[in-house]
C-alpha cells in the first residue's frame, strides 16, 4: 500500500464527521427509551385512582370480586368503556391484610400487550388485635386506558 494511501485512512476525523456520529449515537438513545419499552426492556406507566369500596362500580361489586376472590391475582374488566383493575389476595383467616396496588405499567411482548400490576400485601402485625373472621382483600383501580391489554401479570411486595 503506498504511504499516501495509509495517511488518507488513518486520518484524524473531522469536525463534521464527529458532529454526524455523536448525531447517530444520540438518535440511537432516543430509539432505545421510545421504542426499547416496546420490546418489554421497560414499561410505560398507566395512569390509575385506586377507588376506595364505596367508589367500585357495582358491576365488579356483585359479579367480577365474587367470582375471583379466592384466588390470587390481578385481572381486568372493561366497564362503561374504561378499563378496571381488580387485584385480589385470596381467603385470609383474620381481618387485617391488605392489597394496595402501587404501579402499573403496560409492555409490548411477542404476544400483544401485557399489563405489569405491582401489588403490596399487607398483614396483620405481629400481636395486633384483629377479628377472627374471614376475609377476602382486594383492591379496584380506575386506569386511563380503553381497552383492555391481552395479558396481566401481578407482580407482589410484601409490606415489612
Amino acid at each position: 500500500m503506498a504511504d499516501d494511501t495509509k495517511k488518507k485512512l488513518l486520518r484524524k476525523p473531522g469536525g463534521k464527521t464527529v458532529a454526524a456520529a455523536a448525531v447517530l449515537v444520540l438518535a440511537g438513545v432516543a430509539a432505545w427509551l421510545i421504542f426499547g419499552q416496546g420490546l418489554g426492556i421497560n414499561g410505560k406507566n398507566v395512569d390509575f385512582k385506586q377507588l376506595t369500596k364505596d367508589n367500585v362500580p357495582k358491576t365488579i361489586e356483585t359479579d367480577v370480586v365474587p367470582e375471583y376472590r379466592e384466588l390470587e391475582r390481578a385481572l381486568g374488566c372493561l366497564v362503561d368503556g374504561s378499563v378496571y383493575v381488580v387485584v385480589t389476595r385470596g381467603e385470609k383467616p383474620t381481618a387485617g391484610y391488605k392489597a394496595d396496588i402501587e404501579k402499573m405499567t403496560m409492555e409490548k411482548t411477542k404476544d400483544g400487550k401485557n399489563l405489569k400490576v405491582y401489588a403490596l400485601f399487607t398483614e396483620p402485625a405481629e400481636g395486633e388485635s384483629v377479628s377472627q373472621v374471614i376475609t377476602y382483600p382486594y383492591a379496584v383501580a380506575h386506569t386511563e386506558l380503553t381497552t383492555l391489554p391481552d395479558t396481566i401479570e401481578l407482580v407482589v411486595k410484601y409490606a415489612e
